[in-house]
């Protein structure tokens, strides 16, 4: 009997959901999913699921040798890059084949207003030139970096509340998770008076709306853009990516 393929995929965005879902069902193919669990209830996903870091490349890399895993797939987060840098040595290390799901970025059109930076440092440094309401959606783990931002009023979105109190002067918090309508981006604008936005270059649809209704209310988005993709080869959708499951398998 042929042992299925060993198939590790990083998750935690929809792909690596929707690609596991892809795989679950195939007999040749056996799937985990690795979480971070930096979310205490993720979205349903199939096959085998992993939670919790590696400790790093070593980690990861003892990880994929014990398991004997033939594929990794990193599908998480464009901004997750300390993970993809882990990555990238363990495969190297464990000579596992690679390919990384990155979406598409979100590109300023007619009408956006855009102020790209590299990172939330800068983000944080020139928040109060744009906006005094402003809507952070940048995730939990990098709120800090607006702490001393003294003359802002956050709104902030996360899919988790927090469990210890944040270090902002003043604040609204949401629980949501998306996607997200236009519509209702509409409204929250409206009903929290928001006049500026801070956001990653997440790219997708899930939460393209704020984008949207932030051109059509001519609000300022300061745009942290994305840090460098690994070298590796790379596709941007799920098609993709078991069409190159599919080719390792031949």
């Amino acid at each position: 009997m042929v042992e299925p393929l060993r198939v590790l995929i990083l998750g935690g965005t929809g792909e690596a959901r929707r690609l596991a879902g892809e795989l679950d069902g195939d007999a040749r193919i056996h799937v985990e999913t690795s979480l971070a669990g930096a979310t205490a209830k993720p979205a349903e996903i199939a096959g085998d699921i992993r939670r919790g870091g590696f400790g790093g490349a070593a980690g990861l890399e003892a990880y994929l040798t014990a398991q004997d895993i033939d594929l990794l797939v990193d599908a998480t987060h464009p901004f997750a890059d300390t993970i993809s840098r882990s990555a990238v040595t363990a495969s190297e290390n464990c000579t596992t084949d690679r390919l990384v799901i990155c979406r598409p970025a979100w590109a300023e059109q007619a009408g956006d207003r855009w102020i790209s930076v590299a990172n939330v440092e800068e983000a944080a440094a020139c928040v109060s030139e744009y906006g005094s309401r402003v809507f952070l959606t940048i995730g939990r783990q990098e709120i800090d970096a607006f702490a001393e931002c003294h003359d802002a009023w956050f709104l902030i979105r996360l899919i988790d509340l927090p469990a210890t109190p944040l270090p902002l002067n003043a604040f609204e918090l949401i629980s949501d998770r998306g996607p997200f309508d236009l519509a209702a981006e509409r409204r929250m604008f409206q009903e929290h008076r928001v006049d500026c936005i801070v956001s990653k270059n997440s790219g997708g649809t899930d939460t393209y709306p704020k984008i949207e209704a932030a051109r059509e209310a001519g609000i300022s988005v300061i745009m942290i853009e994305r840090p460098e993709i690994p070298k590796a080869p790379v596709v941007d959708t799920v098609d993709a990516a078991l069409a190159w499951i599919e080719a390792k398998m031949r």
